[in-house]
Parts: structure tokens; C-alpha cells; sequence
């Protein structure tokens, strides 16, 4: 359709999606209202519930897990959920302020919910360094004392105050960590990923209208995705970093998804069309296309529950709350903003406005036909700088980034470099070692009690074990273990694996005891090895629905494999560089992280989700626009340069605001945000360049018509899903006027 041209309406109804947009586009103020509505009440009623968010892992039936069910049976005062107080004297020894320690742990002891607190000062206790500067009391909670709230932060420190009074450190790590760390706030890198985002589709698009209301609509879409999740929290719990998460993701696709569907409308309104109208087809074509990439990433992050661990899937869920809000902004809020803005949309320029697509002679189908005369060196290029990228994935060591990865002025992390001077590193990863005696001759309880202790004393890389010592009710041993390395130590798994598999089964056997290894360090070693396991069925899954989705949309074999292969490189790519980063220490300063660490547990699993999902995000937008020129011309080489050309700059636009976004998180304190942070920019640059203007195109231009071979009989079978949407949507256009941007 021409500038000049006018069209008669199109006899046939339009699709259901073009018309919902087409009836938000007509009454955009109701549309405002709703979603402003819909926007306070979910932030409100979120508030009034007071949702938490805990890091509550299960991991039932493993050793760890079994373990402190026998302890919370057999002494619940030394079970439930502990900390640690460290105390420390810079000159002279503790015990000249035995009397001040002991009012202040006394007054720990009267706290509610405290079940038992340890006296460090008691002979031959442990928890006294060898220099009379150091000690630690363990303090026993009946709940996670994250849960205990702020204000129960001034009630320890009061409790304490004997100490502090006499000039006594005192600091406060183990699981206090949950409740004196700083609450997230991340208002800055939301602004900074904003203010990017908003400079990028002003230049890219000439705009300032049309940069700003993909902005405003994922911002809308954010926040009721956060009201939604914190009603959501107060029926589950989901884990510390499901807020930062769902805003991330949801910023991400929001601004995205009401990006592509402004980029089709503005073409419209420049080629005459009515508004309401343009508005309306914008939503029937490209909001299919949206709506694919959105149940695509949706399924992947739903995946995660193949993990076996309901932590990880609902992690996952919190992500698909934003991603739920974001479509339907999309779908319905976009259109209503740019029917009100019309002609409009481009009156505030930094540049001359750009549309769609340009001429045969533009830059990206000039690239188009570069990519069509070298396909073979571009695939060659692009799959070694790939392959180069993914090298430091093969050294990669999955573990727990502990506390002394934290900022200097945290509590927990000088709390950690106290006891890591005082008593060695691997005290901060004490083991506890459970002997259930169910069944066993109570005068052979003393001398089990002597063998064990004496052969976790004899096993390689530990710096100390303690005395096993029975429970009231008799019916266990208990006793520590102190590793000679830090937590996140790989040495310290493997002593841990050593410990279960040989050490306590080769003294206990002929017994009739059994031992087991529990403990927050144990808990979070066997919580690695879960999630390790489980990643390869989480791979499986999640790139099995999504081949079957891309299948049902494209009708082709050959189109869904070589998507499935290249996000997988491209995916091992952003692995490849989060390990050169946080494991290697490539930069790590830069970015404020003070120590290497190993790579998060969970990390690669819950990447591998959001990556392979918004890898697809492209790939539905890409593909959607080649098929679409495919069933006009029937000319594969044709299709995937006009696709190329219509598509080039807004991915490109739309990765280098997502990057900017998730990069912006960089900033926050927490160390599983910056690798997230880290992890997902890299994906969305790598995966926007390299693959999706590289690789895509020169695999499509190689396989020629093969593309879209697709049996017959599996057509027959498979249910159609249209990504393209109704191209006939019925437009009423109007004589365009000379200046596309005018009233």
C-alpha cells in the first residue's frame, strides 16, 4: 500500500486478537482506567497482605535433610534454623568480659523464638579461638530469622548491649545474614536501564512519543507483574530474588513486546492508514508474533519445575507473572496509547522518523545481499567466535557463593572474615554429623561416639572435629565437623561426599548406627548436586516444547533444529563468559565483585530458561516476518532479506534495551543478581548479533527451500499457531499526508 493509495475495506472478519486491539484503540481512556485500576489494586492489596520472600529450600530424602529431621526429633533446642554472634577483642582476651558475654546471652536466650544459644566461654569450647580474641555463640530459631522482621534487628542488638558497653565487637553472620541484610532496592538500575532505553528509541526511531510509550506501558505492566507476585507470595513462598527477577524479565519483554507492535503501527500511519485502524492491525499481525514469543518464553521458565525443586519452578513463576503482564499491556494498553497519540507519534523528533522498513536500497537489504553472497564464511565466523566464547565453560565449578563475597560493610561478611581469622576459613562451613542410635545397645553409645570422632578426625581436609555427644533422649550422637576449606571450597564438597560415601558408612558398618552429614553448608552442597542433576531433564524439556511450538507455528522441521542448536551455542556462549567473569576473575572489580567465587548453583538452570526463551522472542519475531514474504513470493533467498531488512534494526534496538536493562542490575549488592545480571545481557547481545543477524540468516540462505519442508502427513497431525497474524486486517486508510508526522 502506498502513501497515495486508498483501500476498500476487506470483506472477510477480522482475527479475534485484531479486533480486541481495535476495540482498546477505540476506547483508550476506559483501557487507561482499567489497567490504572488494575495497577493500584494489586500493589495495594500486596502491601495490605505483607508478603515475604524466603529462600525455603526442601530437599527431601537427601542425607542433609534426613539428618536434621533426626535432630529436630531428638533435641529440638539444637534443631530449627540457627545464627551465628561473633564476638571479638582487638587487645586481650574474652573471658575478662565473661560477666558482660554472659548478661548479653542471656538476654539473647529470653528473645522469642530463640530456642538455645551456646556459650562460647564454657571450657574447652570450640567456639574460643586458641588467642582468647575471637568467639561465636550459635543461636537456635524456631523460624527463619529473615522472617522475624526488621524490627526484631533493635531487639538483638539491645540483648547484646552488655558487650558493646564493655568494648566488645560484636557482629552477626550464619543465618542472621536474611535478617540484617539490606533490603534490595532497585530503583537505580531500573532508572538507569529506563534512561537507556529511552535514549536508544529516540535515535533508533527518531521519536520521542514512540520511545516513550513502549517505556510506559512495561512500566505499568511491571508493576502490576510485582503486585501480582506479591499476592502470589502470600499463598507461596518464593525465593529472596523472585522480585528482581520478575522486574528484570518483565522490563525486558515488556518494552520489547510493545516495541514491535509501535514499529508496525507507526509504517501504517505513515503509509495513510487510519489510526484506530492502524492500531488494530498492528495487534492482529505483529501481536500474534508477540504472543508466540510470549507463551514460548512463558513454557521455558514453567520448565523449571522439571527440576525437581519447587524453589527453582517457582522462581521461574514469578518470571511468567511479568511476562503474563507484559503480553497483555501489549495486546491491549500499546494499542489504546498509540490510537489516543495518532499522527502524532512522530511531531517530537531528534532525527528524521524512520519507518518499518526501508527501500530495496537501505542499509539491512543491503546487509541482506552481503549475507546472501558470503552465507558460508559469516556461518563459519560467527560459529568460531561462538565456540571461542563457550572455552571457559568446560573449567565451570557449580557451588554456593558464600559470605565473604559481600561488601566490606556488611555484618555477616566481617562477622565471616572474624571467624575466618580467629578459628581458620573452614569454620564458616562447619559440618554437623548425626548418629542415629535407634536400635543399638545404649553401652555401646560411648565407644561409637569415640570411634567416629576419631575417624573424622583421621579423614583428609579436616581442621578439626569435635566430640560427639548424645541427645537427652539418648537416641542420637551429635557432633561437628570443621573443614580445612572455605564453603565455597570444591574441597570442601568433595570432603563432604567423602563423609557420607566412606568415612561414617566404614566406621559405622556392624554397628547398627547410621550417620548423616546435615548442617546449612551440607543442605547447600546437596541442594548443588540436585540441581547439577537435574539440569540435563530442565535442557530436555524445555527445548522439547519449544521445538514443538516452533513446528506448529512455521509448519517445518528444519526451521525449529536450527533454532533449538544455535540458542544452545548461544546460551554456552553466556555461560562461557560468566565464568571468565566471576570464576576467573576477568573484570570481576569492575563490577564490584571482591572475590572470585564458583558459579552459583542455580544459576545455569535458571539462565537457561529465560535465555532459551527470549532467544526465541527473536527468533518468532524473525521468522514470523520471513514466512510472511516466503508465502508471497516463494523465493526463500527473497523472504529471509525482506524478514532481515523489516526486522534488523528493531531487534536490534529492542536487544540493546534489553541488555542495557539487565546489565543496569550490575549495581545491585547481591552477588546472584550481578551474575544474573551479567549472564542475561551477554545472551540477549550475543543471541540479537551473532545469531539472529548472522547465523539465522546465513543457515536459512544455505538451506534454501529446505527450510520449510514439513511432511505432509505431520501437518495433517500438528495444530496450526499463526504467528503472522491476519495480513488482510481491514485497514481504512486515508490519503496520506506530506509529512507522515503531521496532525
Amino acid at each position: 500500500m502506498t502513501s497515495a493509495e486508498t483501500h476498500s475495506t476487506v470483506s472477510h472478519r477480522p482475527s479475534l486478537l485484531a479486533r480486541v486491539g481495535t476495540a482498546c484503540a477505540r476506547r483508550p481512556f476506559v483501557t487507561f482506567a482499567i489497567w490504572l485500576l488494575a495497577l493500584v489494586a494489586t500493589l495495594g492489596l500486596s502491601k495490605k497482605v505483607g508478603a515475604t520472600f524466603s529462600d525455603n529450600i526442601n530437599l527431601s530424602g537427601t542425607q542433609a535433610h534426613t539428618g536434621q529431621i533426626l535432630l529436630a526429633a531428638g533435641d529440638p533446642a539444637a534443631s530449627g534454623y540457627s545464627g551465628l554472634i561473633v564476638m571479638h577483642l582487638a587487645s586481650g582476651e574474652l573471658n575478662s568480659k565473661s560477666s558482660a558475654i554472659g548478661q548479653a546471652l542471656k538476654n539473647v536466650q529470653s528473645l522469642p523464638h530463640v530456642l538455645s544459644v551456646t556459650n562460647p566461654l564454657a571450657p574447652q569450647s570450640p567456639a574460643y579461638s586458641r588467642d582468647g580474641h575471637t568467639a561465636y555463640a550459635t543461636v537456635q530459631f524456631d523460624e527463619r530469622p529473615k522472617l522475624l522482621g526488621h524490627p526484631y534487628i533493635a531487639r538483638l542488638e539491645h540483648a547484646m548491649s552488655p558487650t558493646s558497653s564493655a568494648g566488645v565487637e560484636v557482629q552477626y553472620g550464619g543465618g542472621l545474614d536474611e535478617l540484617f541484610r539490606p533490603k534490595a532496592n532497585d530503583a537505580l538500575s531500573e532508572v538507569i536501564g529506563f534512561g537507556v532505553a529511552l535514549v536508544v528509541l529516540a535515535f533508533g526511531f527518531g521519536s520521542l512519543i514512540a520511545a516513550g510509550l513502549p517505556l510506559l506501558s512495561a512500566l505499568v505492566a511491571v508493576g502490576t507483574g510485582i503486585g501480582l507476585l506479591g499476592l502470589a507470595a502470600a499463598i507461596m513462598t518464593f525465593g529472596t530474588t523472585a522480585p528482581t527477577l520478575s522486574i528484570m524479565i518483565g522490563l525486558g519483554v515488556g518494552i520489547d513486546y510493545a516495541l514491535f507492535l509501535t514499529t508496525r503501527f507507526r509504517q501504517q500511519v505513515m503509509d495513510g492508514a487510519d489510526p484506530v485502524d492502524a492500531a488494530g492491525f498492528a495487534v492482529g499481525t505483529s501481536g500474534h508474533a508477540v504472543l508466540v514469543a510470549a507463551s514460548t518464553v512463558a513454557l521455558a521458565l514453567l520448565g523449571l519445575y522439571t527440576s525437581g525443586v519447587t524453589f527453582i519452578g517457582q522462581l521461574g513463576l514469578a518470571a511468567v507473572l511479568s511476562v503474563l503482564t507484559a503480553v497483555v499491556a501489549a495486546l491491549t494498553l500499546v494499542p489504546a496509547m498509540l490510537a489516543l497519540v495518532g499522527r502524532r507519534i512522530d511531531r517530537f523528533t531528534v532525527r528524521p522518523a524512520v519507518a518499518e522498513a526501508g527501500g530495496d536500497n537501505d542499509t539491512w537489504h543491503r546487509y541482506a545481499r552481503f549475507v546472501e553472497r558470503n552465507p558460508w564464511r559469516l556461518f563459519a565466523g560467527a560459529l568460531a567466535l561462538l565456540m571461542i566464547l563457550t572455552i571457559p565453560l568446560l573449567s565451570i565449578n557449580l557451588g554456593h557463593i558464600d559470605d565473604g563475597a559481600d561488601p566490606l560493610s556488611y555484618t555477616d561478611r566481617q562477622a565471616y572474615d572474624l571467624i575466618s581469622r580467629g578459628f581458620g576459613v573452614g569454620a564458616n562451613s562447619a559440618f554437623t554429623v548425626v548418629v542415629d542410635l535407634h536400635g543399638v545397645n545404649a553401652s555401646a553409645a560411648s565407644s561409637i561416639a569415640g570411634k567416629v570422632q576419631g575417624a573424622l578426625a583421621g579423614t583428609s581436609d579436616v581442621a578439626g572435629a569435635g566430640a560427639l555427644s548424645p541427645t537427652s533422649n539418648g537416641k542420637l550422637l551429635v557432633g561437628k565437623v570443621i573443614p580445612a576449606s572455605a564453603p565455597q571450597a570444591t574441597a570442601t564438597r568433595e570432603l563432604f561426599h567423602k563423609l557420607v560415601d566412606t568415612t561414617l558408612p566404614n566406621t559405622l558398618r556392624g554397628t547398627g548406627a547410621h550417620g548423616y552429614v546435615t548442617g546449612t553448608a551440607a543442605q547447600q552442597i546437596q541442594f548443588r548436586d540436585t540441581i547439577t542433576g537435574s539440569l540435563p531433564i530442565v535442557i530436555g524439556v524445555v527445548v522439547a516444547l519449544a521445538f514443538l511450538l516452533l513446528m506448529m507455528t512455521f509448519r517445518s522441521i528444519w526451521i525449529p533444529i536450527k533454532a533449538a542448536i544455535l540458542n544452545l551455542l548461544s546460551i554456552g556462549a553466556a555461560y562461557g563468559v560468566i565464568v571468565a567473569v566471576f570464576q576467573w576473575g576477568w573484570g570481576r572489580s569492575l563490577i564490584g565483585v571482591s572475590e572470585n567465587v564458583p558459579i552459583e548453583s542455580y544459576i545455569p538452570v535458571i539462565m537457561f530458561a529465560i535465555v532459551f526463551g527470549l532467544s526465541m522472542d527473536y527468533e518468532v519475531f524473525l521468522l514470523s516476518r520471513i514466512k510472511e514474504s516466503w508465502a508471497e513470493t516463494g523465493d526463500n533467498t527473497a523472504a529471509v532479506g525482506a524478514g532481515l531488512a523489516a526486522t534488523a534494526r528493531v531487534i536490534s534496538c529492542a536487544a540493546i534495551i534489553m541488555a542495557s536493562v539487565f546489565l543496569a542490575f550490575v549495581l545491585s549488592t547481591n552477588v546472584v543478581v550481578k551474575m544474573l545480571a551479567v549472564g542475561l545481557s551477554v545472551s540477549v547481545l550475543v543471541d540479537a548479533t551473532i545469531v539472529r543477524l548472522v547465523l539465522v540468516p546465513s543457515t536459512m540462505t544455505l538451506l534454501g527451500a529446505a527450510n520449510w519442508w514439513f511432511p505432509a502427513w505431520l501437518d495433517r497431525l500438528l495444530p496450526r499457531i499463526d504467528a503472522e497474524g491476519d495480513a488482510a486486517v481491514p485497514v481504512r486508510s486515508e490519503p496520506a499526508l506530506a509529512n507522515a508526522g503531521g496532525k
